[in-house]
């Protein structure tokens, strides 16, 4: 007999195609003393995302993942809350299309669409609705947070950034469990990378609550926003934080750690659940 969790969790999927591109393309430059070298630079193809055959908005993204990519930017908006209401995800390169069909339309459509933010993402991101107005309703777990279980992520980290490495031009992010990587995306904009593990989460079912998030980019009020609606609540990057993105970081719940490489780090919130538990000798050593 077929296990009853998985039958339904089967039926609730959406169908999704599968068409994702290669994230790099092969380019020639001239260096410094005028000669040809051939490489690699970042992929950025438009994506335009049509709900229930209404244009909304366009993306520039690598191209990798853009079903994950289009389900969680649909997820991080609010505009649909239970995946079971996604009938399919449909990706055409051909016409630079993601086409979302949902089962029984969106509620409110029309005045989520009335109040647009740009964000400060790379390429500029863009919220629809009134996102900070239902902040409250979010609760973030109080975990603790271990200084040994930070630079051994860092070092887990150390392997990835793939296109990075090869390209450039690039963020990262990872949703992390322990010291281990249960999803890196790499993308443009940070804000097409976490909405791409967005969602992944959304459609596996995968809880946040004890989850790490790790950006390559800064820590502005749209990542920790996206992040706690994930419930996640640890958020780090080896960049900065903005004033808004700590604000609302203190107002969540959400630990705030910045310029994490090697053995550096700098907790702007939640410092009161750190616990420094790597020998001093291990420090010095790693710098």
């Amino acid at each position: 007999m077929a296990n009853s969790n998985s039958t339904s969790l089967t039926a609730k999927r959406p169908q999704l195609t599968s068409e994702g591109l290669g994230a790099s393309i092969s380019a020639v430059a001239h260096d410094e003393f005028g000669e040809p070298r051939e490489g690699h630079i970042a992929a950025e193809r438009a994506l335009t995302i049509y709900l229930d055959k209404r244009e909304i908005l366009t993306l520039m993204t690598l191209g990798s993942q853009p079903e994950l990519l289009v389900l969680g930017w649909l997820k991080n908006q609010n505009l649909i809350s239970d995946i079971s209401e996604v009938e399919s995800v449909q990706i055409d390169w051909e016409v630079e299309a993601a086409v979302i069909t949902t089962r029984g339309g969106v509620d409110g459509l029309e005045k989520k669409l009335e109040h647009r933010t740009v964000t400060t993402g790379c390429g500029q991101g863009t919220m629809f609705g009134r996102l900070m107005d239902s902040l409250d309703q979010i609760k973030i777990p109080k975990v603790t947070v271990k200084q040994s279980q930070i630079y051994g992520l860092l070092d887990s980290l150390n392997q990835h950034n793939e296109v990075y490495r090869k390209a450039g031009a690039v963020h990262g992010c990872a949703l992390c469990h322990g010291t281990e990587i249960l999803s890196f995306v790499e993308d443009v904009g940070r804000h097409n990378a976490v909405d791409t593990i967005a969602g992944y989460m959304w459609l596996e079912d995968v809880s946040g609550g004890d989850k790490w998030f790790y950006t390559t980019g800064r820590l502005t009020s749209e990542m920790v926003i996206k992040v706690a609606q994930m419930g996640i609540p640890v958020l780090l990057s080896r960049s900065g934080a903005t004033q808004m993105g700590l604000e609302l970081a203190q107002q969540l719940g959400v630990v705030l750690i910045a310029r994490a490489k090697g053995k550096h780090f700098l907790v702007y919130q939640g410092a009161d659940q750190i616990v420094y538990d790597a020998p001093p000798k291990q420090i010095k050593s790693g710098n």
